[in-house]
């Protein structure tokens, strides 16, 4: 007999095959919109309509901000979310998370909108733009490793800088997935260790195959590189949302390498020119400095002439004034001298034997009085032409009345002297 469950435990297995089920539970429905209502709560609830079935579908209104208001009934789309059971009717119904426009209409109102919000938010302004490296020496390359993009760049590199190298971070740059992937890619440019500068490429294709990078994931993605970016998308004239938001943009890969690498001749030649402008520049200061050592030597010699010339000059007139100070000090001193010498003249005892005046000493001492002599003493008489040595037989003093005589004896000469 078959087991009998509730209405509620047939929904409650149904729900569990759904959530079993990891395809259903992150799957990408493509439909037509239709019936869509926007509930005063906030929720929106629309219907997807297939070539002979339908979907009812929920978007709750904390994923609501992230839809842009390009929605209308009819637009193709592909509604991304979960498939779950909606017991109270008995139905099964997609919550969707984010929808996605296939239709050219409603995608240009999608690209629209959302290049709007973003350029009002500045994501495209040109002062977040940075310079490319001059000379990178390694580039972050994320595009297909299988496309025609990758292999346009490898040539242009290996021609024009074959020295930088090149790292590739693989992806899909097509499909509904693709957006999620390429954000995803560009996230690990962070992870390139030394990288200069990035690259986001694909071939050439339909304006359709390009919607990937009109993704708002992809744009803020670019707009987050570390490093400068450039995008090289398609051969489409139009810009993608991810041109604008990059640092450079090209047309296509190989003119997106042209920009990002140096032509290697053209470095040489720059290097030829500023080595023959350092050449010509060092030569020039070289013969200023030479020109300027002459002068300096010549303006030194003149200079250094004027200054022995002054110097001399200045010499001869010191040496004159000297001469001058020199001869009137000796000629002052002499009349000192002389002056001295004539005092020393006046004063010296010797004068006095010019007069008339002799003196007597006795044992070598002067006897300046009559009454230091007695009878007997050998004294010695100078004279202002000689000496002469005498005995003394008597003195006497002025005012004494005793009156005494005295005889002078020349022992030598034989002079004898009486006293009057």
């Amino acid at each position: 007999m078959p087991k009998t469950l509730t209405v509620d435990e047939i929904s409650t297995r149904i729900s569990s095959l759904f959530l079993k089920d990891p395809v259903l539970q992150a799957v990408g429905v493509r439909g037509e919109l239709s019936e869509l209502k926007k509930h005063t709560s906030g929720h929106v609830y629309f219907t997807l309509l297939g070539q002979e079935s339908r979907i009812s579908c929920a978007l709750f209104k904390n994923y609501v901000s992230y839809v842009p208001e390009w929605p209308r009934n009819g637009d193709e789309v592909v509604a991304e979310g979960a498939v779950s059971v909606y017991a109270p009717r008995g139905g099964y119904q997609l919550l969707v998370r984010r929808l996605v426009p296939l239709g050219k209409g409603a995608a240009d109102r999608a690209r629209l909108e959302l290049m709007s919000r973003l350029e009002v938010e500045g994501l495209f302004s040109p002062r977040l733009k940075r310079p490319l490296p001059s000379y990178p020496e390694r580039v972050a390359v994320v595009t297909s490793p299988t496309g025609a993009a990758l292999r346009d760049v490898a040539a242009v590199a290996s021609k024009r800088l074959p020295s930088c190298e090149l790292v590739v971070i693989p992806v899909a740059v097509q499909g509904y997935e693709a957006p999620a992937a390429i954000a995803e890619a560009l996230g690990r440019i962070v992870h390139v260790s030394g990288a200069d500068c990035a690259m986001l490429v694909r071939g050439g294709g339909s304006r359709d195959d390009l919607s990937p990078f009109d993704d708002e994931r992809v744009v803020r993605a670019v707009r987050s590189s570390p490093v400068p970016l450039v995008t090289g998308v398609g051969h489409e004239i139009d810009e993608t949302l991810a041109d604008l938001a990059a640092d450079m943009h090209a047309p296509t890969p190989s003119a997106a390498a042209e920009r990002v690498f140096p032509d290697r001749r053209d470095v040489l030649r720059l290097l030829d020119h500023r080595i023959a402008a350092m050449r010509a520049s060092v030569e020039l200061d070289m013969s200023k400095a030479q020109r300027g050592v002459d002068s300096m030597l010549s303006r030194g010699a003149r200079i250094l002439e004027k200054v022995i010339l002054s110097r001399d000059a200045a010499l001869q007139l010191f040496s004159r004034r000297l001469a001058g100070a020199t001869e009137r000090s000796l000629s002052e001193s002499r009349e000192r001298l002389a002056a001295c010498a004539a005092s020393l003249d006046g004063l010296s005892p010797l004068k006095a034997f010019d007069r008339g005046f002799l003196l007597c000493e006795r044992e070598g001492a002067p006897v300046f009085r009559a009454a230091d002599l007695h009878s007997g003493d050998e004294v010695c008489l100078r004279f202002a032409d000689g000496d002469a040595n005498a005995q003394i037989h008597s003195s006497r003093t002025r005012g004494s009345a005793q009156k005494s005589d005295a005889d002078f004896e020349n022992e030598e000469g034989g002079v004898t002297c009486s006293p009057r």
